[in-house]
């Protein structure tokens, strides 16, 4: 249902309704497009700030990388210095051999495993993980390289393998987990090197 209202009643309405001339018509259309043109520099400042924000988180990811990198690289020469001196260690063996930063692919050129150092003799190998900071996964980490460096190297075969995990800071209980599974604990104490390998295991 419809109800209409009365002609006299939008006589009066139309009589309230006040014209609007071309220059106000005209004024409201440029403030308009003003308040457009500033929105859209706003956008685009605001753009601007954010991609250099990205840039700035970008360069220091490579800076935090690259200091992370030059710790490792201190770790491995640390402990390749250290235990290139030929000391007996791993149930009193001395190695007469060691290798380092070694790649372990598959038959498709895949890295199955780095490994960070071996010391090998004529009867043993002593797979060791360098960090400079030891957390719980590089205990994992050094176990599951095991089975690729059986692969790899068939020519050792029947050589023990011993498992180690070198680092300048343990994070609270590595140690012990390490001492749990079997792993030689490897770490700076002040000017030397002390390996824990009382309670190794041959993997």
């Amino acid at each position: 249902m419809f109800i209409f209202a009365p002609i006299s009643k939008i006589c009066e309405i139309m009589k309230n309704i006040k014209p609007v001339s071309a220059e106000s018509f005209w004024a409201a259309m440029q403030a308009l497009t003003e308040r457009q043109e500033e929105t859209a520099r706003q956008m685009a400042e605001t753009d601007r700030k954010m991609a250099e924000t990205d840039r700035q988180i970008t360069r220091l990811e490579k800076q935090i990388g690259g200091v992370s990198n030059n710790h490792g690289l201190f770790a491995e020469e640390y402990f390749i210095n250290s235990l290139r001196k030929g000391e007996k260690m791993f149930s009193g063996q001395k190695f007469d051999k060691l290798i380092k930063s070694a790649i372990l692919e598959d038959d498709d050129n895949r890295t199955k495993a780095e490994l960070d150092m071996m010391l090998i003799n004529g009867k043993s190998v002593a797979i060791i993980e360098v960090k400079f900071r030891a957390r719980e996964k590089h205990v994992d980490n050094v176990i599951g390289k095991v089975i690729p460096f059986r692969a790899r190297f068939p020519e050792y075969k029947h050589h023990q393998v011993y498992l180690g995990l070198a680092s300048l800071v343990f994070d609270e209980d590595i140690e012990d987990r390490c001492i749990e599974k079997g792993i030689a604990v490897i770490k700076q104490v002040g000017d030397t090197v002390l390996i824990n390998d009382d309670h190794l295991k041959i993997f």
